[in-house]
């Protein structure tokens, strides 16, 4: 069972990590620069299943 004080840790953790970005121009992590080219763009919420286990 997880400790109460651990759960609120990660939960402000979370969000502390997940605070606006103030450069939209840029990655958050790496800092490269977005352009017109990138992968992600073509992203689309379904191909961000994430199926459970056993499945």
């Amino acid at each position: 069972m997880l400790n109460k004080s651990f759960v609120a840790f990660m939960m402000t953790a979370a969000l502390l990590l997940s605070a606006c970005e103030k450069d939209v121009e840029t990655y958050p992590v790496s800092g490269e620069q977005c352009g017109p080219e990138d992968p992600v763009k073509t992203l689309d919420a379904a191909d961000c299943n994430i199926l459970p286990a056993g499945v």
